[in-house]
């Protein structure tokens, strides 16, 4: 019975939430997701009458975003194709410095701040540092999937937290981003913005024109047989499996090669990057046997925007007011200091490592670095709405070798803060921070030579 009600609610949050955003000017004004819209709204209601539902649907719907985020990287590469590295590495070497630099940059600011101040002075546990990056690069979708970690390591509020930081660089991102658009159009960085004023009706709703519908994708398999969005949700269920079968061996094998050592890296170690290289070896599989072609990417994409749009609303509806209360000083602090750092790297780096389209290319790296990919695109349609720069290009090149690593990345980092601390975690990236600026460095000098 919870099911069926925690479906209902999260359905009828969705719907109302663009409900609010078709109708509320500043609302459409603010960009904000549908999914964020209804997820504060049910956040008003669980935190006012959570109390009258039954048992258990808010524990359990707390739970939703560890589960759905498993769905969203499990559909990654599935019906893509497998990226060529060598390829890809020359073509958007310059973005992807960018982002390394961005991403390194929010741990090093997030457990140097934690690590030396926040955490000894409001008895906070180091891993606090880490919910910059896991909020703000990583969105609601990495603190969910993040869930077991924290109660593996025994700090269930950060999970709250980490809801919160994630809110508060999406909603930000688009306020800043957008006040940084019109600065670069002020400026005459760019020419062809299109603000609100300029938008149709129906864009400002966000809904398309009747006559101007695209596909949501392709059937691959006869009706028949099995329907199409079934064989693709099933495709998604094995790349899942594939995903629980690494982490189960990972798990043993730890056991077996250090059976003495009592704190263990794999317990609580997130499932949702594992699902990402389950899906990369389906797509592998498939390929190599010829039959890619009944996965669409289309048709996966749809299933990762379903899975995220419920992903947010669940997330966002059951944040613990009492705990961001409780932390709201060393939670300001930080998210300001992680704002400043990334608007700021963004705008120092982005006209320097880039010849071309240097605005276009740094405002989509500060929408993905605040909020998700979709607010990095966002931004970038609002400077490019036709795409004419390569700016859409070089983002989604990036996106190919940043994700995977960073993703990876991300759940050791937190594992490794509660087993090994934080200062060797610290150092790992503050080196990895220097590494890529010195990447850029040598990409600014090249380009200086070029010029």
């Amino acid at each position: 019975m919870n099911a069926v009600v925690i479906f209902v609610i999260l359905s009828v949050l969705l719907v109302a939430g663009k409900i609010l955003r078709v109708q509320v000017p500043l609302l459409q004004k603010l960009y904000l997701p549908s999914s964020v819209v209804g997820g504060l709204l049910g956040l008003a209601l669980v935190s006012s009458f959570g109390g009258s539902l039954p048992d258990g649907v808010v524990d359990e719907m707390r739970s939703m975003p560890g589960f759905l985020i498993n769905i969203i990287f499990a559909t990654l590469f599935l019906g893509g194709g497998m990226p060529k590295v060598r390829n890809l590495a020359a073509s958007v070497l310059p973005q992807l410095t960018l982002a390394q630099i961005v991403v390194w940059g929010q741990y090093v600011v997030g457990l140097g701040l934690a690590g030396f101040l926040l955490a000894p002075a409001f008895k906070l546990p180091a891993a606090f540092g880490n919910l910059l990056e896991l909020g703000f690069e990583g969105g609601h979708g990495t603190v969910g999937g993040m869930s077991e970690a924290f109660r593996a390591h025994g700090w269930e509020d950060g999970i709250a937290l980490g809801y919160t930081v994630a809110t508060i660089g999406m909603v930000c991102g688009i306020a800043l981003g957008m006040c940084l658009i019109n600065w670069a159009y002020s400026r005459g960085y760019v020419k062809t913005v299109r603000p609100f004023s300029k938008r149709s009706a129906a864009e400002r709703r966000g809904i398309h024109p009747k006559d101007a519908r695209p596909s949501a994708g392709r059937q691959t398999v006869l009706a028949d047989s099995v329907d199409s969005l079934a064989w693709h949700i099933a495709i998604v269920g094995l790349a899942v499996l594939v995903g629980f079968g690494i982490l189960q061996g990972c798990k043993a094998a730890e056991v077996a090669l250090f059976p003495s050592v009592k704190t263990r890296l794999f317990v609580g170690f997130p499932m949702f990057p594992l699902c990402m290289v389950g899906g990369a070896l389906l797509q592998f599989a498939a390929k190599a046997s010829g039959i890619d072609l009944l996965v669409d990417r289309d048709q996966m994409a749809r299933i990762s925007g379903a899975a995220l749009d419920y992903l947010a609303v669940s997330a966002v509806a059951t944040i613990q007011l009492s705990v961001v209360v409780a932390n709201w000083v060393p939670l300001a602090v930080m998210t300001l200091a992680g704002l400043v750092w990334t608007a700021a790297s963004v705008l120092w780096f982005s006209p320097r490592l880039f010849r071309v389209a240097w605005f276009e290319r740094g405002i989509a790296e500060f929408g993905q670095a605040t909020g998700v990919t979709a607010t990095g695109l966002l931004l970038l349609r609002t400077v490019d709405p036709d795409g004419k720069t390569i700016a859409a290009a070089s983002f989604a090149g990036k996106q190919l070798l940043h994700e995977p690593a960073m993703n990876l990345w991300v759940a050791l980092a937190f594992a490794l803060v509660f087993t090994v601390g934080w200062i060797p975690v610290f150092l790992v990236c503050l080196a990895m921070l220097t590494l890529w600026t010195v990447a850029a460095l040598f990409i600014m000098r090249k380009n200086r030579k070029e010029a």
